[in-house]
């Protein structure tokens, strides 16, 4: 199916394409919102600046596909195939990408909060200036080599330092390390939430 086809049936009031062919195919700027797009072939299709807010993209593949400046807001991105897909700048506020593959994914810029990240894998993904806030962090290997910046790094270590550790000398001792206690009040959650400042 061609995009201009898509938006056509799209336009007619039809919102199911789930398992459509759309390889390749030019939805640049298109308005998707509540579009049924589950296990559809979206590889390298251009959806730059495209609306797919509420969009249901289940298990569908992205790859390689350009999602640069997409209006994702709560779209169903579970399991999808997002392997090297540009989401620079995208809107992925309360996004669901719950085991989603954003592999080597082009996330420079683009809003996480409230995402659900379970079990994504973001190895080598660029995540620079990305704002993962209030979303949770994937603790497994699937958050292996990000290509991240200090923001990121200043706001785990924020968050790091505030834990109450009880049997770990060690950290207690590394926590109050300068340089550490300094790298993570660079953190911008202290002075976007009104939290306090590390001490020495």
């Amino acid at each position: 199916m061609t995009g201009t086809k898509l938006l056509e049936r799209y336009k007619a009031g039809e919102r199911d394409f789930s398992r459509a062919d759309l390889h390749e195919a030019n939805l640049h700027g298109a308005d998707l919102r509540w579009a049924n797009l589950h296990e559809a072939d979206l590889c390298w299709a251009d959806l730059h600046g495209a609306d797919l807010r509420w969009a249901n993209l289940h298990e569908a593949d992205l790859c390689w596909a350009n999602l640069r400046e997409a209006d994702l807001h709560r779209a169903d991105l579970r399991r999808a195939n997002l392997h090297g897909a540009d989401l620079h700048g995208a809107n992925l506020r309360w996004a669901n990408l719950h085991g989603a593959d954003l592999r080597w994914a082009d996330l420079h810029g683009a809003d996480l909060r409230w995402a659900n990240l379970h079990e994504a894998d973001l190895r080598w993904a660029n995540l620079r200036e990305a704002d993962f806030d209030f979303s949770a962090f994937p603790m497994w290997c699937g958050s292996f080599n990000i290509i991240c910046d200090k923001r990121l790094v200043a706001q785990l270590l924020y968050h790091l330092s505030r834990l109450d550790v009880r049997d770990c000398p060690e950290w207690d001792e590394l926590r109050h390390d300068p340089r550490l206690v300094a790298l993570a009040n660079q953190s911008h959650v202290i002075t976007k939430h009104d939290l306090p400042e590390l001490g020495v």
